[in-house]
């Protein structure tokens, strides 16, 4: 009976999970996500402070191991002088209503201008809808490989 019950709740969260990613809400702000992604890091390179209209006012970033930035100024600081990167963003889950909030489980792979991988990692990004749109709220990434 235990075990029918534990198979049960493995199949209902399955589905639930699966109907997470079909909602017609969470596909529109799928390509929304993507999108501003795929600009991400040519905002960053710009070293101008585009980048922080991808995250919200009060967004922090948690880069590894480094304390937490948050707020713009810290935010800005860490991407100030930073290499110029490509980065690409594959999109494995997403899960929230699609109408406040979704969060983002991604993977990345950065690479230097001429196309040398840098590295490859993944993000956990929590995505608040504002007035001007999706914006990053939390963002956390980490390498797949040890620090050096």
């Amino acid at each position: 009976m235990k075990r029918k019950l534990i198979l049960s709740g493995m199949l209902m969260l399955t589905f639930w999970c699966n109907a997470q990613t079909t909602e017609p809400d969470l596909k529109a702000v799928r390509k929304a996500i993507e999108a501003s992604n795929a600009i991400y890091a040519d905002l960053a390179n710009k070293n101008d402070g585009s980048i922080l209209t991808r995250y919200t006012d009060d967004a922090c970033l948690y880069p590894p191991n480094a304390a937490p930035l948050c707020g713009k100024a810290q935010i800005v600081s860490f991407f100030k002088g930073g290499p110029q990167v490509h980065v690409k963003f594959t999109i494995q889950h997403l899960y929230g209503d699609g109408k406040t909030s979704v969060t983002e489980e991604s993977y990345y792979e950065m690479t230097d201008m001429e196309g040398k991988k840098l590295d490859d990692g993944k993000v956990i990004v929590i995505w608040k809808n504002t007035k001007n749109g999706w914006k990053m709220h939390r963002d956390m990434f980490s390498s797949n490989h040890p620090a050096k």
